[in-house]
């Protein structure tokens, strides 16, 4: 069919031309990265001395959950811990003591996500309820007096965190989607789309001014937003299967990811490529969490084998493997000061390890 001298292909065939260019053109991408790929990062690590022996013993164990414990976080003050369970309770507790300080049961079960405000004052949590509730905390009255609700998303809530002030929260949910909502007005102030799979996890840049931060999900992808414009700057692909877990290194120059492929990888902002990947041959079961020493030497991470293993960060190699739990490791974050990790799990409890 000509049509004035411009001859049009069938359709189908240019469909074909155009996937076979664009094919063509992410093979030389590949290769334009590979040439800027200069030195693996276990050669450079190689002149470092090893790390001595670690001693690291659980310290205390905190029961009183009925069902999975699905999250957890430490507050500021490096004494109190938020945690969320498969029992719909959510107990604030402090770590050093094992006593409960509150008990709030949830409209539903499943609690998939909580968290300590900045200031300590608040702790935010939801899960299949689908939004985010936030409870001011006080001795004065019941909590569950002053709740209130803030967002909602359209599927389950998987995870949440307050960006640097009480006044706004960042929620991360299976509607493949994450927001940031103000506190006070409950009125959505951005919504993040990019992920093509359920959101699992974020984690905040740990500058201040950063602005930015990382999600993980369903779609194998780690992806860094803006959270002022909403869009996506940069994405990690390399995992073989659902991501579940990110943290930036403290530097803020490189993120941490765990999945369901048995794998934990590190991935470098400034490189915009995987510069590392921690794994054995022994190691089959998927990673749940996964955190940072302070200095980020350690790389930490929780399995679905109820361990939880070591990783010396820049050699890559396993350090030491932490047991104790009598199922899978759902959550672990180190305490701020970093003198201390917790871990929670399917076993209806969490550990303080020091």
């Amino acid at each position: 069919m000509t049509d004035g001298g411009l001859k049009v292909e069938q359709p189908m065939e240019s469909v074909e031309a155009l996937s076979r260019e664009a094919e063509g053109l992410k093979v030389k991408l590949e290769e334009e990265r590979q040439k800027l790929n200069d030195v693996p990062l276990t050669t450079v690590a190689a002149r470092l001395e090893n790390l001595q022996q670690l001693n690291i013993k659980p310290r205390r164990v905190l029961k009183g959950h009925q069902g999975k414990v699905l999250c957890s976080d430490w507050c500021n003050d490096k004494r109190h811990l938020v945690s969320s369970s498969q029992d719909g309770k959510m107990i604030i507790w402090d770590a050093f003591t094992t006593n409960k300080e509150h008990a709030v049961t949830m409209p539903t079960t499943w609690v998939m996500a909580c968290a300590y405000s900045p200031t300590g004052s608040m702790v935010a949590c939801g899960g299949l309820d689908n939004k985010v509730t936030v409870y001011p905390l006080s001795f004065d009255e019941d909590v569950t007096q002053k709740k209130k609700a803030v967002g909602t998303h359209t599927s389950y809530m998987s995870c949440c965190t307050f960006p640097y002030s009480d006044q706004q929260i960042l929620t991360g949910s299976g509607d493949s989607t994450c927001a940031l909502w103000d506190v006070e007005s409950g009125m959505m102030l951005q919504s993040f789309h990019g992920h093509q799979g359920d959101v699992m996890a974020l984690d905040l840049a740990p500058s201040e001014t950063g602005n930015t931060f990382v999600s993980g999900g369903c779609d194998k992808m780690a992806l860094i937003w803006d959270m002022r414009t909403g869009q996506c700057v940069q994405n990690f692909e390399g995992h073989e299967s659902d991501i579940n877990t990110v943290k930036f290194y403290p530097s803020g120059d490189a993120i941490a990811t765990g999945s369901d492929d048995a794998t934990c990888r590190l991935f470098d902002l400034r490189a915009d490529r995987e510069i590392a990947v921690y794994t054995k041959e022994s190691i089959i079961f998927g990673v749940n969490s996964v955190d940072f020493s302070v200095s980020g030497r350690l790389l930490f991470a929780g399995y679905n084998d109820y361990t939880v293993n070591v990783w010396d960060t820049l050699k890559c190699h396993r350090l030491t493997i932490l047991y104790g739990h009598e199922n899978r490791v759902s959550c672990l974050k180190m305490s701020p000061d970093g003198t201390s990790i917790s871990t929670g799990s399917w076993d209806f409890t969490l550990r303080i390890w020091a």
